[in-house]
């Protein structure tokens, strides 16, 4: 199962909203788990985890994970070629590196990163950026690639962020 995360912040509170799906070319989620939670933290540049994988934790106490799931978060696991990690590979560590993380972000973090892969689809010139801990990021290149959807975000992720939104 693919559990896709994503969170929108209101003055006072945050709305998590997880969506599964079977697979990368799914045109629809299986269920939707969503968790309104305080904002324990405000926005820390270059600390973005510190305010979103807390909301992720809470809601993933939902959710049974089994072995060979996968998870995607709205940014990245990796940010550079030092060791520096991102909410993804944060929440990697927390799930005790057992299940993997794909991060697939809008914006490009600019430091060099070896395991940063662009994924252009659709028309867009614009590219996703992709990266994964716990899974061959190039495997994920070509899955996010296949996932539904003519347009630069897959469907199922484009929904996830309406429905975070609402």
């Amino acid at each position: 199962m693919i559990y896709a995360f994503d969170t929108y912040y209101y003055e006072d509170y945050a709305n998590t909203v997880c969506i599964a799906f079977d697979n990368w070319t799914s045109e629809r989620e299986i269920e939707t788990f969503t968790e309104q939670t305080d904002i324990n933290s405000g926005y820390e540049s270059g600390a973005f985890y510190k305010r979103e994988l807390p909301c992720i934790l809470s809601l993933l106490d939902k959710i049974v994970l089994k072995d060979g799931d996968i998870i995607i978060v709205d940014g990245y696991v990796t940010l550079d070629n030092e060791g520096k990690i991102g909410l993804g590979g944060h929440l990697y560590e927390a799930l005790q590196e057992k299940i993997a993380v794909v991060g697939i972000a809008k914006n490009e973090f600019t430091t060099p990163d070896l395991q940063r892969r662009h994924v252009v689809r659709g028309e867009s010139k614009t590219p996703l950026f992709i990266t994964a801990k716990g899974i061959d990021v190039d495997e994920v290149k070509h899955n996010v690639e296949q996932m539904h959807g003519p347009y630069r975000i897959p469907t199922l992720l484009k929904k996830l962020d309406q429905l975070s939104r609402d």
